[in-house]
């Protein structure tokens, strides 16, 4: 791939701003337009079982549009809208039918498990053709299970795997059963499909039944899908390295090569970034200025998914560190980082004991942090039902009275 020579030259702060602005933290958001213009201004929100302060995607519009109800959140991704033109005069028996029920997202595989905008169904089949095509599984399909699936599914309506036949065999987590194990290979497929949650458990229902017919059949050939996905992580990232923008939907590196150049975005070059970049044209036109949003991220937050990224824009080292033995952990279980004036001034590790969050520990950048981390950390507590806010361990132990003293005075 021959890459067009840059025609502007990004400072590393302004890279920074046009980072926060794409993603949502610079600016003043869309109230409008809500949890859903969230998702699809970023393109896709990560999913994970995780739940400490509330699970990943409800952090995610919290995070950019302040204390919005969490039942609110869930009802924007999953509600599904019936549509009628029926008009106050009509009587009944004149009134249209009303069209069947319309999902605003579904979920699939992009940076992991995510919900997507649910236009965006289209722009996946390259992902779903490369399922169909693979050889090897770590789950083998049971003889019969596949096509048992897609019977009960066509006769029953939408159901959770513990309505097909159960989830796992035994009780390790990986143990499927084979309806698990057939339901999540025509998920993958795009045989099945998930646009609702229950109680954590995914809902499978028929694609032919849940995604609107003008996107079901517009099948687009690899090209197309990937064009289009390079094209909205950068728009999403407002500019990003060539790694930036493959991570973003887990794309492969030769994939963007085959697409960057007639993708709608420019090359840029960044200030100490070392490696040549991409911006979305309208990300260029005007300066980002505006309020800066002061939040705790969730891990799974898009702002700083790629590590060598967020080391690059922020010079912030974020690593999730639930996986990780206890005993070797630096930051604790869920530690959240704490944005503030653009930039990233420490961390947070919450915990929850009845209408109380814990800060169980906390890394501040200096004292200058304090006063930031005492407002997402009210702000958090207000949100999640909690009446107070307990600081336990602080990494620089000079810094723990201030924040205690700032988190009091902060308090409803």
């Amino acid at each position: 791939m021959t890459t067009p020579r840059p025609t502007t030259e990004l400072t590393t702060d302004e890279a920074r701003r046009i980072a926060l602005r794409a993603q949502g933290f610079l600016g003043t958001p869309d109230r409008r337009s809500g949890v859903r213009g969230i998702l699809r201004h970023l393109g896709a929100v990560q999913l994970d079982t995780i739940s400490v302060l509330a699970r990943s995607h409800e952090l995610i519009p919290y995070a950019r549009l302040g204390a919005v109800g969490r039942k609110t959140v869930e009802n924007a991704y999953w509600t599904t809208a019936a549509t009628a033109s029926r008009t106050p005069t009509d009587t009944p028996a004149q009134a249209p039918a009303t069209t069947p029920a319309l999902p605003h997202a579904f979920e699939y595989w992009s940076h992991a498990a995510c919900i997507l905008p649910i236009e965006e169904w289209p722009h996946f089949a390259f992902r779903r053709r490369a399922y169909r095509n693979r050889p090897h599984w770590n789950h083998d399909l049971p003889d019969g299970a596949y096509t048992q699936v897609i019977k009960q599914l066509r006769a029953e309506g939408p159901l959770t795997a513990t309505e097909l036949g159960g989830a796992k065999r035994t009780s390790e987590w990986w143990d499927w059963s084979g309806a698990k194990v057939a339901v999540e290979r025509a998920l993958m497929y795009g045989e099945v499909v998930c646009v609702e949650r229950r109680g954590w458990k995914r809902v499978y229902d028929l694609a032919e039944r849940a995604i609107p017919e003008t996107l079901l059949h517009d099948e687009l050939d690899d090209t197309e899908c990937l064009r289009r996905l390079v094209r909205l992580a950068g728009q999403s990232l407002g500019v990003g390295t060539r790694a930036d923008i493959a991570d973003y939907h887990r794309l492969k590196g030769e994939q963007v090569d085959a697409v960057i150049t007639d993708s709608g975005l420019v090359p840029v070059t960044v200030e100490g970034w070392g490696k040549p970049a991409w911006a979305d044209p309208a990300a260029l036109e005007t300066p980002p200025r505006g309020r800066h949003r002061t939040t705790l991220l969730s891990p799974f937050d898009s702002l700083i998914w790629e590590r060598a990224r967020t080391e690059r824009i922020f010079g912030f080292t974020h690593r999730l560190e639930a996986y990780v033995p206890k005993q070797k952990r630096v930051h604790g279980y869920f530690a959240m980082p704490v944005l503030a004036g653009g930039r990233l001034v420490g961390r947070v590790d919450p915990a929850r004991e009845g209408r109380t969050l814990v800060a169980k520990q906390v890394t501040l950048d200096g004292p200058k942090a304090v006063p930031a981390v005492a407002q997402a950390l009210v702000e958090a507590a207000t949100w999640v039902d909690c009446t107070d806010v307990r600081v336990e361990r602080v990494d620089a132990p000079g810094l723990r009275e201030p924040l205690v003293k700032e988190v009091s005075r902060r308090a409803p």
